[in-house]
């Protein structure tokens, strides 16, 4: 890998994650109790022996700085080994960052410095597992000038996704970008090849097309839409199939960009047996974390209904249930649940606590809110979408430092 250079993107502004990204930037945002999602691009390069990292930033991006700081700095520059962040800085234009492509081609000068053999560009702000080195021993092997990450999804999930076409040697032939009427894998009519944002190019080639795609007045700069289909006709373009080393017919990816899509991921991680594994010893997933003390359950009266519980759910260190009950709920560092209250189906971030016989269900509650006695999240939705954001499946959204009113909210009937 020391002929490798790799690049993350971490500069979208993540709309559709509103109000997540409200203060944040989307590879920020915090995921699965303790991690934020830009740590499992990060794990996946550490565990596959990738050591010359740069993050590409632009929007809201202070926690995020402060996060790869904390628990990032993990390399010596002397050996030629770093996590190091870029934000957009108008080095070669007045314009910032205007797509993926843009974005490293504002940034050449990092590859003409280092000379690398082949350039390595991943999007920070997927949740999966993958070895990149596999990735890039396939690329060689196969004398390409350029390969795409593949992944295989049911075709129902096209309009989401950029959607791949290849021949019976996984040489890409076609790309559609969100398409209702998908073009499926051959002999697997039920799927498509997603790409998942993932591009190995070799140096010259990845030049020379920056250069060609800058010029172009009618291209939004961006790999999937517009540079990758352009060198199709000239370029060695091959997919990778993701799936193609794994024992599971369709490995785990997810693109977590909406908010139903992120609440749907976190809910994964508390299935009886999860289809997205954190306890893998031979892939772990490094995060910074605070310290704080371990979990505590306070009180056990369950003829009073006061039982300090908490059955499928994931609980961070620093929380406190205190008589309370969780089910099927991630929780990240230093959450209270207090007394005869439940939280149900839900995800609740760093510092939320929750008031006596209060009720939630179905909601993703942001850092640093106070969820007041008696309150109700995500049983009356009409009444929920007076007052936060609610998303077309049901899900409720109580944005960070959000102050709850109780006389604009549904109250319990024991208040």
């Amino acid at each position: 890998m020391k002929k490798l250079l790799t690049f993350i993107m971490a500069g979208g502004k993540g709309e559709r994650l509103y109000p997540l990204t409200k203060d944040r930037a989307k590879p920020a945002v915090p995921f699965g109790g303790i991690y934020r999602i830009i740590d499992f691009t990060l794990s996946n390069c550490i565990n596959s022996g990738i050591r010359r990292i740069h993050v590409l930033t632009q929007y809201k991006s202070h926690s995020l700085d402060l996060h790869l700081k904390m628990g990032w700095n993990i390399f010596n520059m002397e050996l030629k080994e770093y996590i190091d962040v870029i934000p957009a800085q108008q080095r070669v234009g007045e314009s910032w960052y205007r797509g993926t492509a843009d974005a490293i081609y504002q940034n050449i000068y990092s590859i003409e410095a280092e000379k690398p053999d082949q350039v390595l560009i991943l999007a920070g702000d997927h949740i999966y597992k993958m070895d990149y080195a596999k990735l890039i021993n396939d690329h060689r092997l196969r004398g390409a000038d350029v390969t795409v990450g593949l992944v295989k999804m049911p075709k129902e999930q096209s309009p989401n996704l950029g959607v791949v076409q290849v021949d019976s040697e996984v040489k890409m032939i076609g790309f559609q970008e969100k398409p209702k009427n998908p073009i499926t894998i051959p002999g697997a009519p039920d799927l498509i090849y997603a790409s998942m944002g993932i591009y190995v190019f070799n140096r010259m080639v990845l030049e020379e097309e920056l250069v060609k795609d800058a010029k172009r007045t009618n291209s939004t700069h961006d790999f999937g839409r517009d540079v990758i289909p352009s060198i199709l006709d000239h370029c060695k373009v091959y997919g990778y199939d993701f799936g193609a080393d794994s024992s599971e017919p369709i490995p785990y990816w997810r693109d977590i960009g909406t908010i139903d899509a992120y609440w749907s991921a976190n809910m994964d991680l508390v299935q009886i047996t999860p289809v997205f594994n954190l306890y893998d010893k031979e892939w772990p997933i490094r995060t910074y974390q605070e310290q704080y003390p371990p979990v505590k359950t306070v009180f056990a009266l369950e003829e009073e209904g006061r039982v300090g519980l908490a059955l499928d759910s994931l609980i961070s260190n620093g929380c406190i249930i205190s008589g309370g009950r969780v089910e099927r709920s991630v929780l990240s560092p230093g959450v209270r649940v207090n007394s005869y209250s439940s939280v149900s189906d839900s995800v609740l971030m760093e510092g939320v606590s929750v008031g006596r016989y209060a009720k939630i269900k179905r909601a993703i509650i942001d850092k640093d809110v106070q969820i007041p006695p008696n309150v109700e999240i995500g049983f009356d939705l009409e009444q929920d979408r007076k007052h936060f954001h609610l998303t077309e499946s049901g899900i409720v959204v109580v944005a960070k430092g959000t102050t709850i009113k109780t006389d604009t909210v549904s109250i319990s009937r024991e208040g």
